[in-house]
């Protein structure tokens, strides 16, 4: 069963660098106009005095062609003069934002204050960076992410992970802004209308976590008669990329693909796990979710369509 053959439109759960490289091989195989993105925005923060909203840029960057593909985030050959100056000057510069990111968030902080909401200035710099896809915030309410530590330390998960490079003593993640945020606007009508909801592998705690700890997006997806895809970012029992192994323990989640599964448990009709993990199929299966195996290691754009089709058959198949 060929990609083409799903109803459009699509819907795609998102995080930030895994998220991004998916949906760049999905937009390869349907047209980039029929796939809706819904983005966390449990990582933004004020930084440097700006609005920094960091998986929703790293999406739109990557749409656009534009990200620094060694990094997965930020501008390609942007330049550092302005966090640079304020190290020099005593500040705190880990945060290392990009001259011409630094502009792209002042302008999303000076809108902001002019009273646009949050979705309204994320579809103003997806269109002057040329991005057909539609993205939307998961909410313009704060929903900081906040990463409980041994010692009772709370930290925000941008300190956890740029500042103090992910530590390995995770008791706990609070989503309670999340849960008491609204949706941002279009994402009930968008997962009201999808033909396919895909959940991008991201990470399960913090990237997805936030978007399905609000309440109406879990009912929504309860509701909805589209087949829901995850794709699991665990593979051989650790992360493609990023702190999920230390999250997912610090929270009681199995570090591999069957704790994906249990994790989405619910709420997802299918699994798609690479090939390391194909002996625990059955175990997920026995969950009722339906599994397919393949090579889910996005290493470039040609794997990340073979992955989005399958996705996209899978989908197709459970209809």
């Amino acid at each position: 069963m060929s990609a083409q053959t799903l109803s459009t439109p699509i819907v795609s759960l998102c995080g930030g660098v895994g998220a991004a490289r998916f949906l760049r091989g999905l937009v390869g195989v349907v047209e980039p106009g029929e796939v809706t993105a819904i983005v966390n925005t449990g990582d933004d923060r004020i930084f440097y005095g700006v609005h920094v909203s960091p998986d929703l840029d790293i999406v739109t960057y990557t749409l656009a062609g534009r990200v620094d593909a060694r990094k997965g985030y930020g501008l390609e050959g942007d330049s550092y003069e302005m966090v640079d100056a304020l190290g020099a000057l005593g500040h705190e510069s880990w945060f290392r934002l990009g001259d011409r990111d630094f502009a792209n968030s002042q302008h999303r902080t000076l809108r902001l204050r002019e009273g646009a909401g949050l979705g309204r200035v994320t579809d103003e710099l997806r269109q002057r960076y040329g991005v057909s896809t539609r993205i939307l915030p998961m909410s313009e309410d704060p929903c900081a992410t906040i990463v409980e530590l041994e010692g009772g330390r709370r930290v925000h998960f941008e300190e956890y992970l740029a500042r103090d490079g992910a530590p390995d003593e995770v008791t706990g993640v609070d989503l309670g802004e999340a849960r008491r945020a609204r949706p941002g606007p279009g994402v009930l009508d968008a997962l009201r209308d999808a033909q396919a909801i895909l959940i991008c592998p991201s990470n399960p705690i913090v990237s997805i976590g936030p978007i399905l700890a609000m309440p109406e997006v879990r009912d929504a997806l309860k509701r909805s008669r589209a087949p829901v895809v995850a794709i699991s970012p665990i593979v051989g029992g650790a992360p493609v990329k990023g702190p999920a192994d230390r999250l997912m323990r610090g929270v009681g989640v199995e570090v591999s693909a069957r704790g994906v599964a249990e994790f989405y448990r619910g709420l997802i009709d299918a699994l798609i796990l690479d090939e390391r993990d194909a002996d625990l199929a059955a175990e997920i299966e026995a969950m009722g979710i339906r599994t397919q195996v393949r090579d889910t290691i996005m290493g470039d754009v040609a794997v990340a369509q073979q992955l989005a089709k399958a996705a996209l058959s899978l989908a197709a198949s459970l209809r």
